[in-house]
């Protein structure tokens, strides 16, 4: 594929979503619902889209994830900044995967650390090194202990922005998120720009902590911008009607096979997905009465974004 023309580009900055990916009924990627998902999240008003962890990078071939990120690059060309994750169990494979990226055209890069490996914060500086000195765009280093692993420490995030102060950004998930969040900041002299990654659950608190943007699922994004939106503007009345039966919607979902789950059932439901495969095995399934109260808060949210 052609490359993308990454000149003048907007900040890293505000509803940058993350897609889920479509399957055909063998598993193969559906490039055609994906095409179509990505337009619908930017014409929700979404400021990019981000290939990452329920975009299911971990149950992806490492050739698989070139092509995501090629088709995603090209199809989302002039519409607003592609993310791509490109995190791996071996610095060696999170090399290739960062400069395949950004010679797809990425305009940003962003990398868990290994899982299967506990690191010291030596061994984590140098992988995010690695990654850093391979490309010449932002990476922002994802704290995926919600999901994996253990939490980084704030002084290993702190001394990776000191020594790339331009070019390293933050999405810390470890609990508890809000004084982490705070942490990281105090920590930088306010200098880190950071991303939450709460699905939109802590989003009011972490706006309010300094965040410059929210990397949610794509599945309710339109939600996500009207409360941006409402933060934006200081309309806390607002913000804590569309927070509170989003928070509520997002409380359902239990790590990372729990958000699958629910995030394609929406999808689904709002004819942008044609079934809710997810590559096994899997830890959870939706069962009948969470599907119903998942259907039940999402109308609420739906009701609460329209008023």
């Amino acid at each position: 594929m052609e490359k993308r023309d990454t000149r003048n580009r907007p900040p890293l900055a505000g509803v940058l979503p993350v897609f889920q990916t479509p399957y055909h009924q063998d598993e193969s990627i559906d490039f055609d619902t994906l095409a179509k998902e990505l337009d619908w999240l930017h014409e929700q008003g979404a400021n990019g889209v981000v290939m990452a962890m329920v975009s299911e990078v971990l149950r992806l071939s490492s050739e698989e994830r070139e092509q995501l990120a090629d088709f995603v690059c090209h199809h989302a060309a002039d519409r607003g900044n592609v993310i791509i994750s490109t995190g791996a169990e071996s610095s060696h494979l999170a090399e290739r995967l960062s400069r395949h990226a950004a010679e797809a055209g990425a305009d940003a890069l962003m990398a868990i650390p290994p899982v299967a490996t506990v690191l010291d914060d030596d061994q984590l500086l140098n992988y995010y090194e690695r990654i850093l000195e391979a490309v010449e765009i932002p990476v922002i280093v994802q704290d995926a202990s919600g999901y994996v692993g253990r939490p980084m420490s704030i002084a290993l995030q702190a001394r990776l922005l000191e020594r790339y102060p331009e070019r390293v950004l933050f999405k810390p998930e470890a609990a508890p998120l809000g004084p982490r969040l705070s942490a990281l900041r105090d920590a930088t002299a306010g200098q880190a720009r950071i991303f939450e990654g709460s699905g939109g659950m802590a989003l009011v608190d972490s706006y309010r902590r300094g965040v410059v943007g929210t990397m949610p699922g794509g599945e309710v994004v339109d939600a996500i911008v009207a409360l941006w939106k409402a933060l934006e503007a200081g309309d806390d009345q607002r913000a804590y009607q569309i927070s509170l039966p989003l928070s509520a919607l997002v409380a359902v979902q239990s790590g990372l096979d729990g958000y699958l789950a629910v995030e394609k059932h929406l999808l689904v439901r709002r004819g942008l997905f044609k079934n809710t495969i997810v590559r096994g095995p899997v830890g959870y399934s939706l069962d009948e009465e969470t599907r119903r109260e998942v259907d039940r808060l999402f109308d609420q949210l739906m009701l609460a974004i329209s008023a």
